[in-house]
């Protein structure tokens, strides 16, 4: 059966941010592997927000589901924040060995 691109379907694909959002958070659950995480959950929780924000505008429309869209840009908030505050907690403490 074809797809007609009807409003479910739209709605499906349409949630991604939560899934960026749980990716960026989910990164850290990598511990030994901190050092090189925190570089790729920054950019997935930016990738997340922007997502995010673009979701809960077409929420209003009927386009996308409201909820998923905060929670998506709740959960990359959260993995955007961890690496942030991971990267200044390096720069502050430079004579700490590196995590392999």
């Amino acid at each position: 059966m074809a797809s007609d691109g009807g409003p479910d379907e739209r709605r499906e694909r349409s949630a991604l941010a939560i899934w960026f959002g749980g990716l960026s958070t989910a990164c850290w659950f990598f511990c030994p592997f901190w050092m090189l995480v925190c570089f790729v959950a920054l950019p997935v929780a930016l990738v997340g927000l922007v997502r995010a924000w673009i979701e809960f505008h077409a929420s209003r429309a009927g386009r996308a589901s409201g909820p998923r869209a905060v929670a998506g840009g709740v959960l990359s908030l959260l993995g955007a924040s961890a690496a942030i505050a991971y990267m200044i907690f390096l720069a502050d403490h430079p004579n700490l060995p590196i995590q392999e």
